[in-house]
Formats: C-alpha cells, sequence, structure tokens
C-alpha cells in the first residue's frame, strides 16, 4: 500500500498505476535515451542565451554571428519532428530535461513524498539588478509541479491556478533549492505547494497551485 505523510490517503499499487494510465488527450512520453553529445548541445545553446543576454559586439560581429546562426538553423530544420520525439524535455538525466526552455536544475529527490530541484538562475534569467526575472519564478514553480504530479502517481494535469509568494530577491548564479509535494487530492484535483529556499534556508518564494486532470480525450 502507498501512505504519503502529507495527504494520508493509502491506494495499492495497482490502482495508482491504473490512475496513472488516463492522461486525457496527451501521449505517453518515454525518457529518451540520449548521448553526452545532447547534453553539450544543450549546455553551449545556454551559453550562447548567457551571451547573447549580456554582451555588445561590433556591427561586424553580430552581422557574422547572424549569418553562423542562421546557417546552424538552416541545418538543424531538416531535422524536426513532432512532439514527443525530440529528446528536449525528455532527457530526465539532464539539467532542465534537456530541454532549453526549462531551467537547468538537476532533480535531487523523486517520489511519493515530495520532488527536490537544485540548480542557479544564470544571467539569461536577469530581470534587473541583478535579480532574477520574477517570470521566471512560475516556470521553475510550474515545472516542479508537473514532476510531484508524476511521482505521487497522478495522471497528467492542467494548471488551473498557481498562485506565487515573492519573499527576498531571487540572485543570480547562486545556488538554491526548491522543494515541493502534494498536499491533498479531491477527485480530479490536486493541490500542490512548493517552497524556494537558499542554502542558509531562507525562503526566497512559495507557490501553491491546483492542478486539474484531464477528461478522456481533453487537450
Amino acid at each position: 500500500m502507498l501512505r504519503t505523510a502529507r495527504y494520508g490517503a493509502e491506494m495499492s499499487e495497482d490502482a495508482r498505476q491504473d490512475e496513472y494510465s488516463h492522461h486525457g488527450g496527451f501521449p505517453k512520453f518515454t525518457p529518451a535515451n540520449v548521448g553526452p553529445e545532447w547534453g553539450r548541445l544543450v549546455e553551449a545553446l545556454r551559453t550562447l542565451q548567457d551571451l547573447a543576454v549580456s554582451t555588445a559586439p561590433t556591427p561586424e560581429l553580430t552581422e557574422k554571428l547572424a549569418e553562423q546562426v542562421e546557417a546552424m538553423n538552416a541545418e538543424l530544420a531538416p531535422f524536426q519532428v513532432p512532439e514527443g520525439e525530440s529528446p528536449a524535455g525528455r532527457a530526465i538525466r539532464l539539467p532542465g530535461r534537456g530541454s532549453l526552455l526549462m531551467l537547468p536544475w538537476r532533480i535531487e529527490k523523486f517520489d511519493a513524498e515530495g520532488v527536490r530541484s537544485r540548480g542557479v538562475f544564470r544571467r539569461y534569467h536577469l530581470g534587473g539588478n541583478g535579480a532574477a526575472h520574477g517570470g521566471t519564478l512560475p516556470l521553475l514553480f510550474d515545472e516542479m509541479f508537473g514532476l510531484i504530479q508524476h511521482a505521487y502517481g497522478r495522471p497528467i494535469s492542467r494548471t488551473a491556478y498557481l498562485h506565487i509568494n515573492y519573499r527576498k530577491i531571487t540572485p543570480l548564479n547562486t545556488e538554491l533549492v526548491v522543494e515541493g509535494s502534494v498536499d491533498r487530492v479531491e477527485g480530479r484535483k490536486t493541490f500542490i505547494s512548493a517552497v524556494l529556499r537558499d542554502l542558509d534556508g531562507n525562503v526566497l518564494a512559495d507557490s501553491d497551485a491546483l492542478m486539474v486532470q484531464l477528461l478522456e480525450g481533453q487537450p
């Protein structure tokens, strides 16, 4: 039997897996088996993002770089694939699951009791005055809530609401930890909360969300 400390409900593993098999209209994604070259590419592109928002190249260099990036785009374009077939988002052993959209954080804990992730906000995430952009925190928390859902065994759900309390300035290039868990489940509804802290335990932000399980075939 499965028992979670915060929710306190019991569910057999068979029932849990049966419930998890219902994902609305979502396809069932599988982890991508990638070599080190994918992680290298993603990290190189992340560094490019950092440099793109923190440098002031000459017009001549800007023109040269634009041509190089356009050439790279042309080389990649023939390899576009449908959703769920690219390694991006499915390379679960890489920071941010190997996706440029996601923050490059690593998962430290992943089970029905909760999820914990660790990482930094990079120069690309700068909002102003040395702090992370406020809009990057909802991205961090929403990704966490999806992971928490998955770890708990709930089906894929849509975010109905996501509330954030900004407690302190979130610094760049400083190792931080975010951790959260399921608070309770009510039918198709899953209520989740998470907290972002620095390594001294100071709360930088906290968030709670409602995730709603999709109906059969629902997008």
